[in-house]
Parts: structure tokens; sequence; C-alpha cells
């Protein structure tokens, strides 16, 4: 019962923060909606924290960019803020290069330099990857001091863990490759389970070190669904092979036209395509519905006080509903991306 308090309160917290976040600054003025909820899913030189007397606070991230022109570059994101220019880079206001770093060539035309600054969503992937070695290593650090055949299962963050691990290993890493090769794989879909489920985890909270959107970005997606695909392509055995490139069908479907082989090339490239573009669109679509409920504010703001007000008050009941309901969805999906890949996994593995 403590545990579901204290998740009620967060949830609370949630939405009550993303609310009044959302609708500061405001007064008497025309609120792009499109562009506020697209400008809190798309990612970001800096992270904006709140607004404080009409002012931005936002935590600046280094930028490092390279020009053909003038070579390596690196400053912090406020030097380019609000319009400003720094060495010859700025911000795109519009545009295929909207609110990315440009500068102009020799002829004045827009150019992107060559860009790995850090941006928000690199800079949360950092914290989730810390978050998820201080778990694995706390939890390591209670079975190197305690004898858990004497003194019983951990409790706490320790015990947490330990259930989750034996829950994916058992449930869905040995079930869906077998016991002969499933540990070799293990460590490989244990971290992409965590990883996923605490960056949606993250992505849920609006207030720092919380609301980046790195599951909801394909990028972040399609590099996951790619490390499943050499996993799934490069240590598949010599079966999974022969039913790729020369599968146990009538001779016609395989030659003279490789009819087959196009259809199983398309599927080993349909796979991770879907695990690609599931997780992406579930948590983006998830972060859309909680920033379109809180766009009714701004609908209902020229309406009067008493119908602004109360359609508030059922945003924030919402607000808590949609967030319970992304707790949910956070590790059905980080739950769903390790199963399919067990699974993908354990069929390239299969024998005759």
């Amino acid at each position: 019962m403590r545990w579901l308090k204290v998740i009620f309160v967060v949830m609370l917290l949630t939405a009550s923060s993303v609310t009044l976040s959302a609708t500061e600054g405001t007064d008497d003025q025309e609120v792009d909606v499109a562009h506020m909820l697209f400008g809190h899913i798309g990612d970001s030189y800096g992270w904006h924290i709140t607004d404080w007397s009409g002012k931005h606070v936002t935590i600046p991230l280094p930028c490092i960019v390279y020009s053909r022109q003038s070579g390596w570059h690196v400053f912090m994101s406020t030097k380019i803020e609000h319009g400003h220019q720094y060495q010859g880079f700025f911000l795109a206001e519009e545009g295929r290069y909207e609110d990315k770093i440009v500068e102009k060539d020799a002829s004045g035309e827009l150019v992107r330099p060559f860009d790995i600054s850090i941006t928000k969503n690199v800079a949360s992937l950092m914290i989730t990857a810390l978050l998820l070695i201080a778990l694995v290593l706390g939890s390591a650090r209670w079975y190197k001091k305690h004898d858990a055949v004497q003194e019983g299962s951990p409790k706490g963050i320790a015990g947490l863990m330990e259930m989750m691990i034996m829950m994916v290993n058992d449930d869905l890493i040995k079930a869906s490759i077998g016991e002969k090769d499933y540990r070799k794989y293990a460590p490989y879909l244990l971290t992409v389970f965590f990883f996923i489920f605490l960056s949606n985890l993250l992505g849920i909270v609006p207030f720092f070190p919380g609301g980046a959107n790195v599951t909801g970005n394909i990028a972040v997606t399609m590099v996951l669904a790619l490390c499943t695909f050499f996993a799934v392509n490069v240590f598949g055995n010599k079966h999974y092979w022969k039913e790729v490139l020369w599968p146990d069908v009538p001779l016609f479907l395989k030659f003279p036209l490789p009819i087959m082989q196009t259809i199983e090339l398309f599927g080993l490239i349909s796979k991770p395509f879907s695990l690609m573009v599931r997780l992406f669109a579930n948590i983006m679509a998830g972060h859309a519905m909680i920033l379109g409920l809180v766009a009714v504010i701004f609908v209902t703001a020229k309406l009067g006080p008493v119908i602004n007000g109360s359609m508030t008050f059922i945003t924030l009941l919402f607000g808590v509903f949609m967030d319970c309901l992304e707790l949910l969805v956070a590790f059905i999906q980080a739950y769903v991306f390790t199963m399919l890949s067990s699974v993908f996994i354990g069929l390239s593995r299969q024998e005759h």
C-alpha cells in the first residue's frame, strides 16, 4: 500500500507540473499549441526547466560542431539562444533545418555543420545509463555482502531488481532462446529491457532529470533494433541461413526465380523495422496524448474563468489517469521489445 500511495502522489505531482509548466506565461497571449506539443516531444540543445518571472530557466548543454570552413567549435547552448549568433553559428528558425545549428556558406546558403552536440535526449540517455549502472552494481554489491541462501531474498531496490531480472531471464529469454544458448544473449537482452524501461519512466516525469523523449526518438529505437538485427543475423546458425537462402519448398519457388529468397530477405528487414516503429510510435503517442490533454486548457482559456477552471481540473484528473496508463505502457513496451528480440534470436538458433 505504501508503494501505491507513493506512485499516486508522484503521478499527481507529475500531472500538476505538466499543467503548470504549460500554462506559465500564457496570459493574454495566443498560444501555438502545435509548437508547444512538438517542442516538448522534440529534441533541443538546452534542457528547459521552467519559466520564472518571464525568463526561461534552462540548463545549458555543450554544442560540438565541425565546420568545413572553420573546423571544430565547442560552446554552450546559451551562446545561440533567442536568435543570437556565435562564431557564425545560429539556430534556424524555419525550413528543413528548423531548430538545428546552421551556418552560412560562401554563397550565403544555410548549411548544417557536422553536429555531435550533447542534446537533451543525449544527456537523458547518459543519465539513464548511469542510473542503470548504479542499480546493477548496487544489487551486485548486496549479493557480494550477503548469503542469499541463508538470509533469504533481498529487500528494497535489490529485491525489485532480482524479481524483474528473474522474470525477464526465465520467462522471456530462456523460454524463447532455449536452455543451450540463452546465457550468451541474456546480458544484452536484460540491458535492453532495463534501458527501455528506465527511459520510458524518466520520459513520464516532466521535471529534471525527466521529461526527455528518448525512446520516442526514432534514431534511438533504430539503434536498438539494429542491435537485435545484428544479434540475429551475425550469430544465426547454418540451419537459419539455409532456411533464408535455400528453404525447404518446391524447387520452382526458389529457382530460377528466387521468389522465396526474396520473401525471406524482406522478412529480415521487416523484423527490426517493426521493433523500431512499434516502440517509437507507442512512446511518442503517449507523450502527445498527455500534452494534447493539457492543450485543452488553452482552447478554453478565453471562455471565462469558470469554464477554464473546470477544464483545468478535469485535465489534471485525466493527466493523473494518463500518467498511470503510461506507467503501464512503459513496462509493456520494454517487455514486448525484449520478448520479440528473444523470439527472433531463438528462431536463428533452432536446429533442424
